[in-house]
Parts: structure tokens; sequence; C-alpha cells
């Protein structure tokens, strides 16, 4: 086999929900550009036109389906809309997501749950109705669920967000376990520190040097640099046996101490 056939999406179908933000824009349009049909599920129908013009300037495939991650029917409504249009799915990303610098003592009972149901309730629900579709019809799919580097090594002034993140990078190690009888491939995908739109408001200058200081190759990702990792983890040939891992692409920073 070739080594670019090993990363082949020709004829498969991926939603990316979150796919209208920075990170997953990107990760969409490396599926795309493997050959895969990228669906932007997220809430800006503007924000996805941006990302399919130029998925589709370069000869990828694309479209548009409205989501509220974080609700049950409406991620129901997003699969039916798919498989009408599609007839398959076989990629599935959560990565929608919130983020919050507040200080341990202040954060409120309200932006404790807002946390929860946008970070971890959602990427819940999605496995549940997509994992569902994807037991029920013996499709071969796989499922990456966008993890963060706080999920594994707390950080400072994102309490609530570390949690959020570690119960998905336990949910995808436990449904890895339940889906691969199932041919089911369930991966985190952990991106270090990657300037997007929810993480700006904790990135001050004391905070981004110490971020550089930790960090071996000294600055942060660009977003196009999560699509090798990506292709990996969608691929059914090159990820064959991948499943139940967390694939970190940090520069480095996770293997800094001092």
């Amino acid at each position: 086999m070739q080594p670019a056939s090993l990363f082949d999406l020709s004829g498969k179908t991926a939603v990316i929900i979150g796919g209208t933000g920075e990170l997953c824009g990107a990760m969409a349009e490396a599926l795309a550009a493997a050959g895969a049909h990228a669906v932007l599920a997220g809430r800006s129908e503007e924000k996805a036109g941006g990302r399919l013009a130029k998925i589709r300037s370069s000869g990828g495939q694309g479209s548009f389906i409205p989501v509220e991650a974080a609700e049950r029917s409406s991620l129901a409504e997003l699969l039916a809309t798919t498989l009408a249009a599609h007839g398959k799915v076989d990629i599935l990303i959560n990565g929608a997501g919130a983020n919050s610098p507040t200080p341990f003592l202040e954060i409120t009972d309200e932006e404790y749950e807002r946390l929860f149901r946008i970070n971890t309730t959602a990427v819940f629900m999605a496995c549940q109705i997509f994992g569902r579709y994807f037991v029920e019809n013996h499709i071969r799919a796989s499922i990456i669920n966008v993890g963060s580097m706080s999920g594994l090594l707390p950080l400072s002034r994102v309490f609530t967000y570390s949690m959020t993140k570690a119960a998905v990078h336990n949910l995808s190690r436990n449904l890895a376990r339940e889906w691969a009888p199932h041919g089911i491939r369930v991966n985190t995908l952990v991106p270090g520190f990657f300037p997007a739109e929810q993480n700006r408001q904790v990135l001050n200058p004391e905070r981004v040097g110490n971020i550089l200081r930790h960090t071996p190759m000294q600055r942060f990702g660009s977003a196009g640099e999560l699509a090798g990792a990506t292709l990996l983890l969608a691929s059914d040939q090159a990820g064959s046996f991948i499943t139940g891992t967390e694939l970190v692409v940090d520069g480095g920073y996770s293997a800094m101490t001092i």
C-alpha cells in the first residue's frame, strides 16, 4: 500500500461539531483535502462560509449544518440531516468548547454548569446519538474527541475547564473499550497551546511567557499543525489499530519538567 493511500478518505463523510471554530475548522480542511465530505456543524453560518470557501477552492467538498451542540434534539437532527444528504457518517469529531478564567472561589453554579454542558455533556450526547447509529448499522467509524492539555496536567486559572476536559478523556477511553468489538475507534486529540477563541481571554502577556518557557519548541502551535494527527486518527487504514489513546500535539509541553 502506498503511503498516501493510508490517509485517503475518499467517499467518507465526516461530521465536525465545532467545525466553524479555528482548530476544528482546520481539522475539517484536512479531512476534506484527504477526500472526505466535511460537514461543518456549528452555530455560525457566516464563519462556516469562509472555511467552506477555502475547502472548495482547494477542490474539497464541504457543507454547513447548524447545531446546538449541548441540545440532544439538535444533535439528533444533525445526524438525520447528514444522513439524508450523504447517506452515511463515518467520522465524528467533537470539538465544540468554552472556557473561562474565573478564579476558583468566584466560580458560580451557572458558570460551572454551562462549561460542563458545552464541554462534556455535549460530547456525551453526541457519542450516544452517533454511536448508536454506528453500532446499529455496523459502521467501522472513527470518533475523535478534542481534549486539552489541561485534561492531563491541571493548569492554573481554568479550573472548571480542566475538569470538563478530564471527563472527556475518561469518556473516550471507556467508549474505546466498549465499542472496539464493533470496529468503532474512539480517541482523544490533545492540542497543546494553540491560540483560539476560547483561550484568548486567558492568554495575557505573563501567561504567554510562562507557556513558552515551558514549551521546548518555544512557540504556540498553528491550527494547520493538527492536520496530521487528525488524518491519522480518522483513517481506518493508517489508524486501524489506534483506539483509546490520547494523541498529544503540544510542541513538547508535556515532556517539560524543569
